[in-house]
């Protein structure tokens, strides 16, 4: 059947095509950890230098999420796992001339593999229900989101273990090879259907009001709202890792710091595994219980420099134990939200609903990396940006009632 050939093909691509989007982000930000252990740069630029690398990745999505959306509707999908592949592995080759050349084509790199992520993305979700029956749907994300969790916990780790024993040149190659491979696997996946009545000149305009009528449905638009709630704690989380890990938890190599992500990634993917089990399709009832337990649970991330003054001398410890709890809760939040999302949106617009999800989500994360742009440029320190995560997750909590189902 089509549904075998390509869903353990999909599994396999989108593993390695996340694999490679954090191990050359790894590459990126390693430089910024060495410049900042020989007091090259001070912590505040080390915070902004973090937020500005990380952000790179999510602005095509919020720029080019109508256009996304349309690729998405009007072509094979698995063309568009190609297509999103091959920007990446062009992103990593221009990266890598910072090596010989100005530092700036590092930033242009990083912001062509985005582009080719922002139209991956919709092509990677909204491939599931050509493939699968909805029943399966919940499953199915969660095992999406389980391999793509452990392809960001390994290919951060492999990135930073990569950038501290060799030079960057074969890092960057090794980086390019696996976008390669990523792109074999979507090449010999059985072709899904294309739509060619959909035309490129009503993109825009669908795209909008598409969105509109997400937002004007009171229960995707509370999805809407807590599927960014994640996306933007996992991403102020993430451009944190390096000056909270160095300096409250005394870090000091790429590998030590990008192991912080390992114990956060082991409990989403126990939530993931957890969330497919527990919940069928459309049963959000517990959505809000999760959100407040997560706000919870970063709150505590952000006082453990508190403990530390105040003589717990188990700082890392306790870091790990709240970091797996804060995933296990994050996966328990997430994996049903997805699955209502594409199992209630109109089917044959479902790559314009995915992008639209994707713009959301990322625009959330453009606006918490501005707003800890602004807390690091007035002084806040990486456990106030925690503690500044946790309230903001606290409050948006509060309106996330989801209505039933109909």
């Amino acid at each position: 059947m089509k549904t075998n050939r390509n869903y353990p093909l999909l599994l396999a691509s989108q593993f390695l095509s996340a694999f490679g989007d954090n191990a050359i982000l790894a590459l990126i930000l390693g430089p910024i950890l060495i410049q900042f252990n020989k007091h090259q740069i001070t912590s505040q630029e080390q915070q902004i230098a973090n937020v500005f690398y990380t952000s790179l990745l999510f602005i095509p999505y919020v720029l080019l999420a109508p256009l996304a959306g349309y690729f998405n509707d009007r072509f094979s999908k698995n063309r568009w796992l190609i297509g999103g592949n091959v920007l990446k592995l062009a992103g990593t080759g221009i990266a890598a001339l910072s090596i010989v050349h100005s530092p700036v084509w590092m930033a242009v790199g990083y912001f062509v593999v985005g582009i080719g992520a922002c139209v991956y993305s919709p092509a990677k979700y909204g491939i599931l229900p050509e493939i699968l029956p909805v029943e399966r749907l919940v499953k199915a994300n969660g095992s999406v989101e389980l391999l793509t969790l452990i392809a960001i916990l390994s290919g951060t780790i492999s990135g930073a273990m990569l950038f501290d024993k060799l030079p960057l040149s074969p890092c960057y190659i090794v980086v390019m090879c696996v976008y390669g491979a990523s792109t074999a696997m979507n090449a010999i996946m059985t072709t899904t259907p294309s739509y060619p009545d959909v035309k490129l000149r009503d993109s825009v305009g669908g795209f909008f009001q598409n969105a509109g009528d997400l937002l004007r449905n009171r229960r995707l638009a509370r999805v809407l709202m807590g599927t960014s709630i994640f996306w933007i704690c996992g991403a102020m989380m993430k451009m944190n890792f390096q000056p909270w890990g160095q300096q409250v938890l005394n870090l000091k190599t790429a590998t030590e710091v990008s192991l912080l992500g390992l114990w956060l990634s082991i409990g989403i993917m126990i939530g993931s595994v957890l969330a497919g089990q527990l919940y069928k399709v459309g049963d959000l009832r517990a959505t809000r219980r999760w959100g407040w337990l997560l706000s919870s649970s970063i709150a505590v991330l952000g006082g453990v420099d508190w403990l530390t003054h105040h003589g717990l001398d188990y700082s890392r410890a306790i870091s790990i134990t709240v970091l797996i709890i804060a995933g296990v809760i994050a996966g328990l939040f997430l994996i049903p939200l997805n699955a209502a999302l594409q199992a209630e949106s109109h089917q044959d617009k479902l790559g314009k609903t995915i992008a639209t999800q994707n713009g959301f989500e990322n625009l959330a994360m453009l606006a918490g990396s501005a707003i800890a742009l602004i807390n690091v440029s007035i002084g806040f320190d990486p456990s106030q940006l925690f503690l500044g995560l946790a309230l903001f997750v606290c409050i948006v909590t509060v309106w996330l009632n989801i209505p039933a189902t109909h």
